[in-house]
């Protein structure tokens, strides 16, 4: 059956070894279907469901950040408003406090012209009083020396006075312009 030369050939393996081999195989083969690929699909299933686990939370993650960068824009737009509003605000209440502040400064100068006004009136009324009085003296002097007698009664020099001023006030309304 076989030549002497085939069974010495190192290349060519015999019959027995050869079932034995492909029987060694088979049950090689088996033992790992039976034990090793389960465990190596198990290991595959984790190892999937942990990158599909991995990309899921990374989206959820990647949601969440998009939502809060939603919210601190909304917030950041909230709060340029609350600024921008907060500034009229005090815009306003500054035009308010100047415009009060113009008024008071307005009637306290009133005030002090009124006032003044007032000081003036009555020292023109002093003054006027203090000339008459002076210009009676004067006029009764003047005029004893004119008519040559004395004015000693007080009656006749207050009506002289008196009289020498009414015209002397006609004289000079007279001369006013109308």
């Amino acid at each position: 059956m076989m030549t002497v030369a085939a069974a010495n050939n190192p290349l060519l393996p015999h019959t027995s070894e050869l079932v034995v081999g492909t029987f060694a195989f088979a049950v090689v083969l088996a033992v790992v279907a039976w034990k090793l690929v389960p465990k190596i699909r198990t290991t595959l299933d984790e190892r999937a469901d942990a990158i599909e686990g991995g990309l899921k939370r990374a989206e959820q993650a990647q949601r969440e950040a998009k939502q809060l960068l939603e919210q601190y824009q909304a917030q950041l737009a909230e709060a340029r408003t609350e600024a921008a509003r907060l500034r009229e605000k005090a815009r306003e209440e500054g035009a308010q406090i100047v415009a009060e502040m113009r008024q008071q400064a307005e009637a306290e100068a009133r005030r002090i012209v009124e006032a003044a006004q007032a000081t003036i009136e009555a020292e023109r009324q002093q003054a006027l009083a203090q000339l008459r009085t002076e210009i009676g003296a004067l006029s009764v002097e003047l005029a004893s020396r004119v008519v040559g007698e004395a004015l000693a009664d007080r009656a006749a020099q207050s009506r002289v006075v008196d009289r020498f001023l009414d015209e002397l006030e006609e004289r000079v309304r007279a001369q006013e312009p109308a």
